[in-house]
C-alpha cells in the first residue's frame, strides 16, 4: 500500500496514500471547516477512530491534505466507509471519486458500503452506489 498519483478530470495531479498519525491535525481542520461538530468536538475520540481504522486514506496536493476517507474492512466481504470528506475549495475535481477508487482497489473483492446524508446522496448516486435500508442507534437512544 503506497502512494498513488492520480490525474484528475481537470488535469490537476494529486497523491492518494494511507493515513499517518501526523495527518490528523489536517483532518481535524477539515472536520471543523465542514461543520462536523461531533467529530471536531470529540477530538481525541475522533483521532482514536482514525488510529484504529484499517482502511484510511489521504488525498494531498503539493503536500496539503485536501481530502480524506476513513473506513474499515475485513478485506474479503465488506469495506465500510465511515467518513469521506473533501475540502470545499477542491470539490468537483474528482477527489472523492479518487479516494473511493483507491480504497476499493486495495480490497477489490469487497462490497463498499456507507451511510449518506441528504447533501451527499447525489454524489454517491453519481458514483453508482445503490440505496439500501439501514438503521442507526447510539448508546443513549
Amino acid at each position: 500500500m503506497g502512494t498513488m498519483e492520480v490525474k484528475l478530470k481537470n488535469g490537476e495531479v494529486i497523491h492518494v496514500r494511507p493515513y499517518e498519525e501526523q495527518d490528523f491535525s489536517h483532518i481535524h481542520r477539515l472536520n471543523e471547516k465542514e461543520g462536523w461538530k461531533g467529530l471536531a468536538e470529540r477530538h481525541e475520540d475522533t483521532k482514536a477512530g482514525w488510529m484504529n481504522s484499517n482502511a484510511s486514506f489521504i488525498a494531498e496536493k503539493e503536500g496539503r491534505v485536501i481530502g480524506c476517507l476513513r473506513g474499515m474492512t475485513d478485506g474479503f466481504i465488506t469495506l465500510f466507509i465511515c467518513e469521506l470528506l473533501v475540502d470545499a475549495d477542491f470539490r468537483g475535481w474528482g477527489i472523492g471519486s479518487a479516494l473511493l477508487q483507491y480504497a476499493h482497489s486495495l480490497y477489490p473483492e469487497t462490497r463498499m458500503e456507507l451511510l449518506a446524508s441528504s447533501t451527499s446522496k447525489s454524489f454517491y448516486e453519481k458514483e453508482r452506489f445503490r440505496p439500501f435500508y439501514g438503521f442507526r442507534k447510539t448508546i443513549g437512544e
